[in-house]
């Protein structure tokens, strides 16, 4: 049977969220059934809750970095028992037969993956987020958290984490190599971490000077100002990997000057606005424009394993949800440091 829950929803784009109650579906043969505790707030909940980047589907209860502990097991299950404690991420299922679900990168599946929230699951209900008391997902979209990270700080690792992870893993940031991270937000923040972890020599982009001293505590070696012109003119052919993380159109021609000959621009941040692009600037000194999106199950554990061993969590505020409105409005206006967590026990 299903189960009733509370949660936090967006009735319609661009409304205020409000407490109301959702239906669980019933745990089946592989699914498992956990207790949320902490909820993230990403910004791509707001993109989304209000239609930034599309038509969506409402209700709409967000969330997609969730972190809980396993209640109740389907007959089936293998991985998780009552008791572990587990993250779910920004999906919860995939055709799990194409080429990208099979070689681990079920972000890419080609018919699509089942988003979190905001979505339609196999059984074809719309799927909701993290922002509840309770979620019902599939053994193989469920992910173990470490016994060496706190709950609350692990949460944004299922999105934040992994979305800077995984570029900086693929683009080699490690010792020998110079990484720059744009943006000193939720995403950017864990990416100056992962990235000082990773053995690179990390600096920070930011519009301004004001959270250097936080960039350089997180592991930044270097911080400097975008709004500085001689910023560009300075750095211009130094980096191997930049990392952008803001959700705000850059002029990417400048950006792509900072790196080194066969360097790459990395783009995890979704402007909800297109880019223009001069081509020269890739052209010359054989650049590579690259984008990336989370990553797949089996590395999104590897990123657990990897902070949990280097003693890596988010840098959070933790909020009730009755603050959640209050607390989209401060991440549009960048003043949160650095990610909004909400504690579920308050839905």
């Amino acid at each position: 049977m299903t189960t009733t829950v509370a949660a936090y929803a967006a009735p319609s784009a661009k409304a205020p969220l409000e407490r109301t109650t959702i239906e669980r579906r019933t745990v089946g043969e592989h699914d498992v059934l956990i207790d949320i505790q902490y909820a993230g707030i990403c910004h791509s909940d707001i993109h989304q809750a209000r239609e930034g980047w599309g038509e969506a589907i409402f209700p709409m209860v967000p969330g997609h970095e969730i972190a809980g502990v396993v209640s109740e097991v389907g007959s089936g299950v293998t991985k998780f028992k009552v008791g572990d404690r587990v993250g779910v991420g920004c999906m919860v299922d995939s055709c799990r037969e194409c080429e990208p679900c099979r070689s681990g990168r079920e972000q890419h599946c080609v018919r699509g993956n089942v988003p979190t929230y905001n979505g339609v699951g196999k059984d074809g209900r719309p799927t909701y987020g993290g922002y509840s008391q309770k979620i019902v997902v599939d053994e193989a979209f469920t992910l173990r958290i470490p016994d060496g990270i706190s709950l609350d700080v692990a949460a944004p690792l299922l999105c934040a984490g992994i979305t800077t992870y995984s570029p900086l893993k693929h683009w080699g940031a490690g010792p020998g190599k110079k990484v720059a991270v744009v943006g000193l937000g939720g995403l950017g923040h864990m990416g100056v971490k992962i990235a000082h972890a990773l053995g690179a020599e990390v600096t920070v982009l930011s519009q301004s000077l004001r959270k250097k001293d936080d960039g350089l505590k997180l592991g930044a070696d270097h911080y400097y100002a975008t709004s500085d012109p001689k910023t560009f003119e300075e750095l211009a052919g130094t980096f191997d990997v930049v990392l952008s993380t803001v959700s705000a159109p850059l002029d990417f021609g400048a950006y792509l000057g900072l790196l080194k000959t066969g360097g790459a621009l990395v783009n995890v941040g979704a402007p909800e606005e297109p880019i223009a692009l001069n081509l020269f600037s890739l052209i010359g000194g054989n650049k590579t424009l690259a984008g990336s999106m989370i990553g797949g199950i089996a590395e999104t554990q590897e990123m657990l394993d990897f902070c949990a061993e280097h003693g890596l969590g988010a840098e959070i505020e933790l909020i009730e949800a009755s603050q959640v409105n209050e607390a989209y409005e401060r991440v549009v206006n960048s003043d949160v440091r650095y990610r909004f967590v909400i504690d579920a026990a308050t839905i």
